[in-house]
């Protein structure tokens, strides 16, 4: 092998005129090759760190799209269980309660979503069972356990909100107000409390938002439970937080004549029907909960 590179060393010598031309060429070959996979290496990490900007930029926009934290029922939170959406043919996102404390765990799909062996708990509250790190079904859906859980259950219960917190970390979407946190739905509420409730009130314990009070039909929902873009400041509809809109709907109005006015006595049969359609949306689509009877 040296002998080969001597005898063409001494040949290039000759054909080139210079001495030790070899080595100059050898030299030189390595600068190119060393120069080309240079050039390689810096394409390559500025295309890793465009693609890396590019995910950032991608998250920032999906947090600023965020809806705001909310408030969720049970039958509102058992929705979202990870399993296909028989409308849209998608896969649902996931999210989970602990001691109240709605997590969105999409990002967990092979633990809790379905055939994941966390997958019970999706759409729950599970809070007793991941403390009692029971999978018997009487501990799924009990928020009001979690109070009377003993010292160790209770550690437990803290080290898996930890986890989810800050090691997964799963975002934080809302709180679980169960059926006994909220006020009689056969109650008459004054327009004087809707009015307060309009979404710029206090928190109430247990709450992730202020509740925003709709009447609609008779009936006064709660649409803070998920209504938040629409009703809540800056959303298309805020103008009827804190009122009863049953004139305004059935007649799709903003004219302050229809929503400050909640006469509905003089209402067409096409625009009770409007009226009857929004109520069944509210009750049996978005889940809004009953939080009384208008007067």
């Amino acid at each position: 092998m040296f002998e080969a590179f001597t005898k063409a060393s001494v040949w290039l010598g000759e054909k080139t005129g210079v001495e030790g031309a070899m080595g100059y060429a050898v030299v030189v070959l390595l600068a190119v090759v060393g120069h080309h996979y240079m050039n390689h290496l810096d394409t390559k990490r500025m295309e890793e760190a465009a693609a890396a900007a590019k995910a950032r930029n991608a998250e920032k926009e999906q947090e600023e799209e965020k809806e705001p934290p909310r408030n969720f029922t049970l039958a509102q939170l058992s929705y979202f269980d990870g399993k296909i959406d028989g409308k849209t043919d998608e896969a649902k996102p996931i999210y989970l309660s602990l001691n109240g404390i709605v997590f969105d765990a999409t990002k967990g799909r092979e633990f809790y979503g379905p055939s994941g062996p966390y997958e019970m708990f999706a759409g729950h509250e599970c809070g007793v069972a991941l403390a009692k790190m029971s999978f018997d079904a009487e501990y799924v859906d009990d928020l009001a356990g979690c109070a009377n859980l003993n010292f160790g259950e209770k550690n437990v219960l803290d080290e898996w909100i930890g986890q989810f917190t800050h090691f997964k970390p799963y975002p934080i979407v809302g709180r679980l107000v169960t059926n006994d946190m909220l006020p009689s739905p056969d109650r008459v509420v004054p327009l004087e409390e809707i009015a307060k409730n309009d979404g710029t009130g206090a928190v109430p314990e247990g709450y992730a938002a202020a509740p925003i009070y709709l009447g609609a039909g008779g009936k006064v929902f709660d649409v803070s439970f998920g209504g938040i873009g629409f009703y809540g400041a800056g959303g298309g509809y805020n103008r009827f937080a804190g009122k009863d809109a049953s004139r305004a709907l059935a007649k799709m109005s903003f004219e302050p004549a229809d929503t400050e006015n909640p006469d509905i006595s003089n209402l067409t049969e096409k625009e009770r029907e409007v009226l009857n359609d929004w109520v069944k949306t509210f009750e049996e689509k978005k889940l809004y909960p009953i939080v009384g009877r208008l007067p």
